[in-house]
Formats: structure tokens, C-alpha cells, sequence
């Protein structure tokens, strides 16, 4: 049976791994930063060893742009050294990588979709960080698949749509800015994405995201559509937003490589995103079930 180490877990990358792995035949090693710190070179190595998966899928790192600028060591600490140590246990073990990366390595400028051969310039800590990531990556296992995604959502994570759904029900108008540009891209669908490569040899950097382009305001417009919210959205620039840390502006990335080699379609973000509010809300509905059910029983037992 295959094994596959799932890093950080927790977080909406591993939780969508997850949920996309239960129903198959593979033994899942799930840790996170409370059970192992990737940045111990002989606590990962050891892990590894004892364990020895197939795969590692290192969904783990710091993504907050906020705390990276602000504490730069940790930020490569994690999200360089930690990849450097799970590939230098994945070359004794003779398992694959897939590295986790960002369109954060781009510096935004180009007008046109990115590809894989484009020159990376980040120009964040953050996107710092991660390209470091990917060059030890590269430099210490050629068993490697490099994931570069795109304005990512999903359950258990601080992203754009949970946000702006938060928000959307407690205030009557929101500023939203017009002049960043991506390609959303649901944490599901990026973990269908991963399943279906990790199982081939064709290693090397892929771009996935899902099809089509929109702004920040767009994407909030259509989510706003979706769940019925009735709150203003006001487009504004990147500037009147007063941002502590300034973006990359345009973070389109072209899947090339994932259509040259494996001809794999992603589903449009308009798609993507209907089928997580329809999830969201089937748990949102369970969860208030549940609350409703003890409530009943508290109540009889009283």
C-alpha cells in the first residue's frame, strides 16, 4: 500500500489531501507543528526513517506576507530549511517531494500569464522564502514536484473567501482592491491536482491553478453572488487599501507544463468556488445539527 506523509496537515492544503486521499487505498502519516518541527534536522530525518513513506507532500509553511517581513529568520527558517530537511531524509529513503510553493516568487510585473520558465524575482520575505524552499528542494532530490498555485482557499485557512464571507456579515460595505489580478484557486481541487502527479514520474515545477483570470473585486463580486450577501463592494486601488505589505499585482500563472505533459484540466475558479460554498454550507448546516442535538438533550436531561 502506498504511504504518503502528509506535512502541516492542519492547514487547508492538508486538510484537503486529506479529504481527497480517505477514500483510496493509501496509508496517510499526518503531522503537524505540534507534532513535529520541520526545522529539527535530526527529529525530521529520524521521523522519516522510522516511517518511511513513498511520498511527502510538505504543505507546511509560513504564509502570513505580515509575519514574514516582520520576522525574516523564522520565515526562511521554515520555509527553506524546512524543505532542505525533508528532502535530505526523502534521498536516504528514496521517496518523492511534493514541495508546496507560491506565485509569491514573481515580483508581479508582467502583463501576461507566467510560466514555468519564467525568471522568478520575488519580491516579498515571503516569496524569498519560498524560492529558497524550492532551490533546496531542486538541489537535494531530483524526485521532485515544485506546486506554484494561485490566491488559495480552503477549509481550516485564513484566505480571501473566508474572509470576505466573515465580513460580509457584519459590515454594510467593503473596499475591495481592482488592480490585483489572479487565478482563485480551491485547496480541493489544487490537492486533486497533487494526487494525480504524485503517482507519475514526470518530476520537475508546476503551475496549477484554475482556469480563468479575475481581479480582487471580481472575485469578491462573485462570491458575494454565491451566498446571497447583500453587502456593498466598493473597487478601490492597492494603494487606498494601506496595506502594511505591499502584493505582487498580476500572479497569473499559465499551467504550461501540466498541459504539455499530462494534458490535466482544472475546473474554472467560477466552478471551484460554487463547489466550496455548497461544501461550506453543508457544514455550517451539520455543525449547527449537532449544536441543536445537544442543545435538545441538555434540555430533557434538565
Amino acid at each position: 500500500m502506498l504511504k504518503v506523509w502528509v506535512v502541516g496537515s492542519n492547514g487547508q492544503i492538508g486538510t484537503a489531501i486529506n479529504e481527497v486521499i480517505e477514500p483510496l487505498e493509501i496509508e496517510v502519516l499526518n503531522t503537524d507543528q505540534d507534532e513535529l518541527d520541520i526545522t529539527n534536522t535530526d527529529d525530521v530525518i529520524s521521523f522519516g526513517e522510522i516511517n518511511r513513506p513513498d511520498i511527502i507532500i510538505n504543505c507546511a509553511a509560513i504564509t502570513d506576507v505580515y509575519k514574514c517581513e516582520r520576522n525574516r529568520d523564522q520565515a526562511f527558517r521554515v520555509n527553506a530549511l524546512g524543505p532542505r530537511n525533508l528532502c535530505i531524509v526523502a534521498r536516504k529513503i528514496g521517496a518523492k517531494v511534493v514541495q508546496i510553493s507560491t506565485d509569491d516568487v514573481f515580483d508581479g510585473k508582467s502583463d501576461t500569464p507566467y510560466n514555468e520558465f519564467d525568471v522568478a524575482k520575488p519580491k516579498t520575505v515571503y516569496g524569498c522564502s519560498k524560492k529558497a524552499g524550492e532551490d533546496y528542494v531542486k538541489e537535494f532530490t531530483h524526485k521532485h514536484f515544485i506546486i506554484r498555485s494561485n490566491w488559495i482557499y480552503g477549509q481550516n485557512g485564513t484566505n480571501f473567501v473566508n474572509e470576505f464571507i466573515a465580513k460580509s456579515k457584519k459590515e454594510d460595505f467593503l473596499n475591495v482592491a481592482n488592480d490585483q489580478f489572479g487565478s482563485p484557486t480551491s485547496a480541493k481541487d489544487l490537492a486533486r491536482a497533487i494526487l494525480y502527479l504524485m503517482e507519475t514520474s514526470e518530476y520537475g515545477t508546476y503551475h496549477i491553478t484554475c482556469k480563468g483570470v479575475c481581479s480582487r473585486y471580481e472575485f469578491a463580486k462573485e462570491i458575494s453572488k454565491q451566498i446571497n450577501s447583500h453587502v456593498m463592494i466598493t473597487p478601490v486601488s492597492t494603494k487606498e487599501m494601506a496595506d502594511e505589505v505591499v502584493r505582487p499585482s498580476y500572479v497569473v500563472l499559465d499551467n504550461f507544463i501540466l498541459r504539455l505533459v499530462n494534458g490535466y484540466q482544472m475546473p474554472t475558479w467560477q466552478e471551484s468556488l460554487q463547489e466550496y460554498i455548497k461544501k461550506s454550507r453543508r457544514i455550517r448546516m451539520d455543525i449547527k445539527k449537532s449544536e441543536e442535538k445537544k442543545l435538545g438533550l441538555n434540555y430533557k436531561n434538565n
